[in-house]
């Protein structure tokens, strides 16, 4: 399914987009790890879990948050929302699209995707600067 027009590529690192490719795995072979919500600190009290990341993958079959609820990192509650969890915008279908999708102008961030950049950046403290080879373009 085509996306609307208004997407922000390249706005992480490669190595960042192929981290979604591994919850495609097979339920065994996919990361322990919730994937997290990139516009809070990884070790901050208001992260949340990526909606993107739960929109687009089957939560019962996500590995990740299986275990969360075993380990008690989320409640049953979170759990079953994560599960009926439905976007109000189109998704991709799963993360492999996405990450193909994010890594196309990793290099060369559109104007929108510098800005989006730059506002997050503003909101975390965590993150390594990504620096673009090339100038954005248009």
């Amino acid at each position: 399914m085509p996306l609307p027009a208004r997407r922000h590529l390249g706005n992480w690192a490669s190595e960042e987009y192929e981290k979604l490719r591994r919850y495609d795995a097979p339920t065994p072979d996919q990361p322990a790890a919730l994937f997290q919500c990139h516009q809070a600190d990884a070790d901050s009290d208001a992260r949340r879990i990526c909606a993107g990341w739960a929109g687009c993958h089957d939560g019962a079959h996500l590995l990740a948050l299986r275990l969360a609820l075993l380990d008690g990192h989320i409640d049953s509650s979170t759990h079953q929302a994560i599960l009926e969890y439905v976007s109000p915008i189109p998704l991709f279908t799963s993360g492999g699209e996405a990450a193909t999708h994010g890594q196309a102008d990793v290099d060369l961030p559109s104007n929108e995707a510098v800005h989006l950049i730059a506002k997050i950046r503003r909101t975390r403290g965590d993150l390594r600067p990504h620096r673009p080879t090339q100038q954005p373009h248009q």
